[in-house]
């Protein structure tokens, strides 16, 4: 059980007027998926997924890495991340989330880019042409607002029944115009210590 890769597909959505006013500076976001074989699909209930998790997710965050920051640009302009899983009917919400719940993935990205807040995600399960739909956050502070971002794309012939699409998202700046705030400001006004929710 190796890694098997169909297709790597590349969206990219640079934003220069929102609202009708034009961007101080253009929000650039890139989605980089690989479709590949989903090697648990279609053989009897597998117990322990490690072994795949650890021969697969490892390349598979390599893969994408590079890709993401190719058309980035580079590791220190990526200011957003996140990350996401489509598994197909054949499968297991559980084998796309083996793929990406796991350092030996989620690492290769945040180490690349020197992040340190957690990946935001989505694992679902879909059919041929479903969307892609990336969240994300900024890579060193969960609480900055402007970039709660979401990129989204659909690849039409994925995922076919056994394979999982597997994608990084990054955003090169904030949304434009932002003006909700950061959670810090809620948190001092409500008296909220870190962690809180909303």
């Amino acid at each position: 059980m190796a890694l098997e890769v169909r297709k790597v597909v590349s969206y990219i959505e640079e934003t220069h007027i929102e609202g009708g006013k034009a961007a101080a500076r253009p929000l650039l976001m890139v989605l980089c998926a690989a479709v590949v074989k989903n090697p648990w699909a279609g053989v009897p209930f597998t117990e322990d997924l490690r072994p795949g998790i650890l021969r697969i997710a490892p390349p598979l965050g390599d893969l994408l890495v590079r890709e993401v920051l190719r058309h980035a640009g580079s590791a220190e302009r990526v200011e957003g991340y996140g990350k996401a899983a489509v598994v197909g009917a054949d499968g297991e919400v559980e084998h796309a989330s083996a793929l990406i719940h796991t350092l030996r993935f989620g690492n290769k990205y945040r180490d690349a880019v020197g992040g340190t807040s957690y990946l935001s995600f989505t694992n679902s399960r879909g059919p041929m042409g479903c969307p892609i739909v990336v969240p994300m956050m900024h890579k060193n502070d969960e609480g900055m607002r402007s970039h709660y971002l979401t990129v989204q794309a659909t690849i039409a012939d994925a995922p076919a029944a056994g394979e999982i699409v597997v994608a990084l998202g990054a955003s090169v700046g904030g949304r434009p115009h932002h003006r909700i705030g950061d959670r810090y400001q809620d948190m001092q006004e409500l008296g909220t210590q870190p962690g809180g929710k909303a």
